[in-house]
């Protein structure tokens, strides 16, 4: 196992004697800041740094370090694993597809739903994972981890649940049947902001269905997605079922594409930007692989003279800030009618000064966590500096916060207009945009005046109104009075180029299904 490395300010004092136990080296106190008292030590049992493949944990040549987003510590090394790592990973899950394919549903069922009894016994420590390795907000953190075993306990029940088909015939002497049957393996490579649950999404869905896995988290967060696959052994998931090969950014590229070209991967499962999704689906067309895209998003939040406007206020809160601004529904617009225009904008102002808090992660009264790296930082910046540039008003923050580093204050801008980068790019950050606009025409005009559609977000109090935006959306997802939309229950996925297919809800498991239609003659 490759060496993992744990700041002394998580609790290493209390930890060592176990540590040293297992050969593990410590550094000295964080540069940056300590984390709040009481943090803890993280779990060393979950704390896995190597490949999992064929049931086993395989090191590879090299190693890559992982980093603590708010102090830039080294947090541990984890296997760096290349091209012929995937490619054994895809060989070991065609092998277990082999038998897997077969198990009754029911059984399918009753293990993942043990996968999920143990995320749920362990959420405490699987939450400190992902504050640790993405700078979330622990309590944010716990939420995503409660999410993310809710994937597993949905897809548990729909495993018993994929049904087919008889289809009456013109001819007395035949009878038609469809079948719904796995897919095979699937390639499931997953972003840092959700480094759970766009791995249970994904995978609870692919195995119910009957598919095996490999699964290539973000090299930002890799640990998440290692915990799970302890879990998963401990559930009694069978060797193969489930397999993660980590690696480093400057092996990204030739692993993604080792696992986009191989015959042996019948499905592709991509989250992340709508750029590395284009190059996905040209190596996934060369052999013509089934693919499940979830892409960029620039989501509209139009707040319409009718609107509550303090209804509205705290559901731009809730949408815009979670996560630091870092989730691919995160609305990135705000367009509000002139008549409420300044109202919102002084109010949403100082809800921002009044309830978000930044800081490390780990801390209690901490809102506004780390964003998880220096590019990220600068992009804001950037889309900051642009608006300011061509006229755009401050209202609040616009800069790193005092606490350095990847940390940056709640921003809030007036006066925006659609030529400047925050109208017409995802930020991905904590920038709140405001344009002013007049009629709902022109509203759906500007929301609509974008190549990607992944959700939107309006307020309003006028039911004809509502009917018409909501339709005329072109977006995946629509709130409507609504802040927070993510639910298992719910079909997630977008229109344009925020992607293909959807995740979650009944509609989740058909995209590791394929449909055979079956005729018997002679009869």
């Amino acid at each position: 196992m490759t060496t993992c490395l744990w700041l002394q300010s998580y609790g290493a004092r209390r930890l060592r004697p176990a540590l040293l136990g297992r050969g593990l080296r410590l550094p000295g106190p964080a540069p940056h800041r300590a984390y709040a008292p009481g943090s803890g030590g993280l779990p060393a049992a979950l704390l896995r740094t190597d490949s999992f493949v064929g049931g086993r944990w395989l090191p590879a040549a090299a190693a890559f370090p992982v980093l603590d987003p708010a102090s830039g510590a080294e947090l541990g090394r984890v296997a760096d694993c290349g091209a012929p790592e995937a490619r054994a990973a895809v060989r070991a899950a065609y092998d277990a597809f082999c038998s897997w394919r077969g198990v009754l549903a029911k059984e399918r069922s009753s293990l993942l739903r043990k996968w999920y009894d143990l995320m749920i016994q362990n959420k405490e420590d699987l939450a400190k994972i992902i504050t640790a390795e993405s700078g979330k907000p622990l309590k944010e953190a716990q939420g995503e981890i409660l999410y993310s075993a809710l994937f597993l306990e949905w897809f548990s029940e729909e495993a018993r649940r994929v049904y087919g088909d008889v289809i009456c015939t013109p001819s007395k002497e035949r009878r038609v049947l469809v079948l719904k049957q796995p897919l095979g393996v699937a390639a499931i490579i997953t972003p840092w902001n959700f480094p759970s649950a766009m791995i249970t999404r994904k995978v609870g869905a692919a195995l119910a269905a009957g598919c095996t896995v490999v699964v290539k988290p973000a090299e930002d967060t890799p640990f998440s997605a290692l915990a799970l696959a302890e879990l998963a052994h401990q559930a009694g998931i069978p060797p193969g079922v489930y397999n993660v090969v980590p690696c480093s950014r400057k092996k990204a590229k030739d692993v993604g594409e080792a696992l986009c070209t191989d015959p042996l991967v019948s499905k592709i499962s991509f989250t992340g930007s709508t750029a590395t999704g284009k190059v996905l689906l040209h190596h996934a067309a060369d052999s013509v692989k089934r693919v499940s895209m979830e892409l960029g998003g620039n989501a509209p939040f139009i707040v319409f003279d009718s609107a509550n406007v303090d209804q509205a206020v705290t559901g731009a809160m809730a949408s815009k800030f979670r996560n630091s601004g870092q989730t691919c529904v995160c609305s990135n617009r705000f367009l509000v009618q002139r008549g409420i225009h300044d109202a919102f904008v002084k109010k949403l102002a100082e809800a921002i000064k009044a309830n978000l808090r930044v800081g490390n992660g780990f801390e209690e009264r901490t809102t506004q966590g780390p964003l998880i790296n220096e590019k990220a930082v600068e992009k804001v910046e950037k889309h900051v500096s642009d608006a300011l540039s061509k006229g755009a008003t401050l209202v609040t923050g616009g800069k790193r916060h005092q606490l350095g580093n990847n940390f940056f204050e709640p921003t809030l801008l007036s006066n925006v207009t659609r030529d400047m980068l925050c109208s017409c790019e995802e930020t991905f950050g904590p920038l709140a945009p405001v344009i002013k606009f007049d009629t709902e025409e022109e509203a759906l005009a500007i929301a609509n005046a974008t190549d990607v559609g992944l959700a939107g977000y309006f307020y309003s109090q006028d039911p004809a109104q509502i009917w018409r935006v909501a339709e005329q959306l072109e977006v995946g997802m629509v709130g409507i009075n609504e802040g927070l939309i993510s639910s298992v229950e719910c079909p997630f996925g977008g229109v344009k180029q925020s992607g293909l297919g959807r995740e979650g809800s009944k509609y989740g498991i058909d995209e590791y299904l394929e449909v055979k239609y079956m005729c018997f003659g002679g009869l």
